[in-house]
């Protein structure tokens, strides 16, 4: 009897030694989860239901009115779009108090056009890395620069859990624009309804096709063929899909420069001054974008602070393949978006 008891806490002690070499071996992804877990559950301990701030004589009135816009938004991309009805998204509101809640580090080779992947449990690999905590972010960021890599800080504009934990409204939200915000809300559904794991530059431009479309389908539904607001979305998707391609082909450019690289003994101080001067013709080169709509004010280009590798491979992330999903949208399916809907559906959720 005392034989077995001493071999059961031999058992323990060796399970408790096991666990705690692997959570050693671990510790910084240990120590990023709980991170993240803490800011997650500021956040689903800090929103309020939106049946109370509509309630609140607090609140005003404009920004009910885009909590009910939302809801309309979200209705009508379940009713008439076909996306997924979870019933903890965009049920609550989240106050950011001014402040970003989620900050996103992207990390880039620095003369390879290929960003570094992030493995996740379960939930597969990205092409960048999300943090509550600023402090911890910028840190992570200095690590990736020690080690020669390019960097790109940018903040989180919704905060999604792919539809599997409530995701509030965020109070930033209710400042976009009709078009702007519809498009935003209806690609975060279409990431509750269609998972594409380990791909997340299809799953990203995926969901910018979905998002497009259903922003036009929804004005068009509210406001009319003819409506400002419409004729508004339209004239800034011109910009944005002039800016894509522009990109996109600035993208392709630098590629090929680093092809250039290859096999060649060149002193890294060449290699970015062949680098920057590229990146700053993409930069200037926006100018053709801005000619024929003066309604649009060109950004201006600071040479001190040229993007890197980091922001072009983060753009091509979200815009690469956007194109190619209208295409098939169109030439697949004859632009019946319940049919391409069902497919990608199909296709990725198993």
């Amino acid at each position: 009897m005392a034989f077995n008891i001493r071999r059961k806490y031999k058992i323990v002690f060796l399970f408790l030694v096991l666990i705690t070499l692997v959570l050693f071996w671990q510790r910084v992804w240990v120590v990023y989860f709980y991170q993240q877990a803490k800011g997650g559950l500021d956040v689903a301990f800090n929103t309020r239901p939106l049946q109370e701030v509509l309630a609140d004589k607090n609140v005003p009135d404009s920004l009910k009115k885009r909590i009910l816009f939302i809801g309309e938004v979200r209705r009508f991309a379940i009713d008439s779009l076909g996306l997924h009805d979870n019933p903890d998204v965009y049920q609550t509101l989240y106050d950011q108090s001014g402040k970003p809640l989620v900050y996103l580090l992207t990390v880039a080779k620095r003369y390879e056009m290929e960003a570094v992947m992030f493995d996740f449990p379960i939930i597969g690999s990205f092409a960048y890395k999300g943090f509550f905590d600023s402090t911890a972010a910028y840190q992570e960021e200095k690590l990736w620069k020690q080690k020669g890599y390019d960097t790109e800080m940018g903040q989180g504009i919704a905060y999604s859990t792919l539809g599997w934990l409530p995701e509030p409204i965020l109070s930033s939200m209710l400042y976009y624009s009709d078009g702007k915000l519809a498009n935003l809300i209806i690609h975060e559904m279409s990431h509750g309804t269609i998972f594409v794991k380990d791909n997340h530059e299809t799953s990203e431009n995926l969901a910018n096709s979905i998002g497009e479309y259903g922003a036009k389908r929804f004005l068009i539904h509210k406001y009319g063929i003819d409506s400002p607001e419409l004729k508004k979305y339209l004239q800034a998707k011109i910009i944005r899909d002039r800016y894509i391609k522009h990109l996109n082909r600035g993208t392709l450019k630098l590629d090929s420069l680093y092809q250039t690289f290859k096999g060649k003994n060149l002193l890294d101080a060449r290699k970015d001054s062949l680098k920057y001067a590229l990146i700053e013709k993409i930069e200037v080169n926006q100018d053709t974008i801005y000619k024929s709509l003066r309604a649009f004010s060109k950004p201006k280009i600071n040479k001190k602070e040229l993007p890197n590798n980091a922001y072009f491979v983060g753009f091509k992330t979200y815009h690469s393949q956007q194109n190619e999903f209208e295409e098939i949208f169109q030439k697949q399916f004859n632009g019946n978006f319940d049919q391409f809907l069902k497919f990608f559906q199909k296709k990725y959720n198993q």
